[in-house]
């Protein structure tokens, strides 16, 4: 095992895809647009037809819950920016990624992040993951390692989350 660092934030990874590919499957337009309460982080389609997420000012909970549209803007906003700032330019702003649109331009994009951030992983050593050259956003001064892990671990929340939005979804209201 010559990158056994690399080789096990890869498995790390192909575990959170796994569970986040389970929850994209099935998942439909209307249950990305359908917001789970009267509040909650969602996206709105601006006069261009591009669709916007909120962005919240705080973290609290009287904030409300989600849309399954903004937790896969979400997702599909963290991955492209560390991508972009790890392997890209670096220029990528939040307010230029925006929603897909439907469930099947989501499921695309965010498969086509996947595949993109994993082959940049697999082609780095260990000593990549120990340098913090990459290492540009979310954090900088660390080793681009505890990029790869933190990526890992918002991928399996954001996989957590689109599973319990999923479940309140699916069944009605009492």
């Amino acid at each position: 095992m010559a990158n056994p660092v690399r080789d096990t934030l890869l498995g790390q990874l192909d575990l959170a895809w796994a569970l986040t590919r389970y929850h994209l499957e099935g998942l439909t337009t209307e249950d990305c647009l359908r917001r789970p309460a009267s509040v909650g982080l969602h996206v709105t389609q601006d006069a261009q037809g591009h669709w916007r997420a909120q962005w919240p000012e705080h973290e609290g909970y009287d904030l409300g819950p989600a849309s399954v549209a903004w937790l896969t803007w979400h997702l599909g906003f963290w991955w492209s920016m560390v991508h972009n700032h790890s392997f890209g330019d670096g220029t990528l702003t939040r307010e230029a990624v925006v929603w897909p649109g439907s469930a099947d331009a989501v499921r695309a994009w965010i498969v086509g992040l996947h595949d993109t951030w994993r082959e940049a992983i697999t082609r780095l050593t260990d000593e990549d993951l120990q340098s913090s050259a990459r290492t540009r956003w979310p954090l900088t001064g660390k080793p681009f390692g505890d990029i790869v892990a933190w990526a890992n671990v918002e991928l399996m929340k954001n996989a957590a989350e689109l599973g319990y939005a999923r479940f309140v979804l699916a069944v009605p209201p009492t």
